[in-house]
Order: C-alpha cells, then structure tokens, then sequence
C-alpha cells in the first residue's frame, strides 16, 4: 500500500466512532496550520526534499506530511508524484500563491486563507477579489426561464410541470 492510500484509509476511515474522526482531524489541522505558515513566511526559499526530510523539517510524521502533500498538490506548479510516492520520494513545495489561496477558500479552510502569513504575499485587495472569484466559480446560475407549476413540463410529456418533474 502506498503513503497516500495508507494516508486516505486512516483520514476517511468509517469505522472510527465520530468523535475519534474529529480528533483526528483537529489534530491534523493543527499541524496544517504550523506548515504554512512556515512555509508562507519564506515564499522565496524553494522547499524540497524527500517526504521523510519535509516530514522531519516540519517535525510531523510521515502520515501528516502525506495528507499535507496530498492537499497542497494541487495547488504547486508541478504536481507531485503523490499516487505512487513513498518516504524516500523526492517533493518540491513550489506553490502558486494565487491558485493556492483560492484552493483554501474552496476547501473553506479559513484558519488557513486568514493566517496573517498572506499579508506579505498577496495584497488584502487582491486576496478580496481572489476569494470572490472563486466563490463566483462554484455557483450555478440557471438561465433558463423559469418554469411555474401548472405549466406544461419541460421534458415533453405533455403533463403539468407540478404533476411530472416538479414532483
């Protein structure tokens, strides 16, 4: 089993009680937290290593450098190999501010997209029009002209719209 499926069973796993799973979680966070923010502190210093090196460097385990991998990945410029990774791989943290502070609000991590880290990387403006954006992105806009409840339904079988699919 690879890191990241040994990550993902223990993260989701379902027979954990509730109560576990949000410990677990809280726990994680924290350590999420104390992550970026050394690492939103020096921007500039390109952050690379194996697993086992970031994990140690971060003083986590490899399990919470897996999860903290797996959640940064999509926001780095070249995505590492996390599917097939192991503790010897060797990652690179270079991160696009932009895409990465709009991955936050996405995953509604405020404790992360409001760290005061981000003063000194995106200007509170831009965070504003950032975090709008991709709030916009995520919200469906029906064009369409709406359809009352006695009129004939739109998928063609002749019924009122109430007694079809407006059930």
């Amino acid at each position: 089993m690879t890191l990241l499926e040994t990550w993902r069973n223990r993260a989701y796993e379902q027979e954990t009680d509730a109560r576990a799973q949000q410990m677990f979680w809280v726990n994680y966070f924290n350590y999420e937290k104390g992550i970026y923010e050394q690492i939103l502190k020096t921007p500039d210093e390109p952050v690379k290593g194996t697993v086992k090196e970031l994990a140690d460097k971060y003083s986590v385990d490899i399990m919470i450098m897996t999860g903290f991998l797996d959640g940064i990945n999509d926001s780095l410029k070249n995505p590492n190999p996390i599917e097939e990774m192991d503790e010897n791989t060797e990652v690179c943290l270079d991160y696009d501010k932009e895409l990465l502070y709009k991955n936050m609000v996405e995953a509604r991590a405020d404790w992360l997209y409001n760290l005061p880290e981000w003063d000194a990387l995106i200007d509170a403006e831009r965070r504003k029009e950032l975090y709008k954006e991709q709030k916009l992105s995520t919200t469906v806009v029906h064009d369409g002209p709406k359809i009352g409840r006695n009129d004939p339904c739109p998928c063609g079988s002749g019924k009122k719209y109430k007694k079809c699919c407006g059930k």
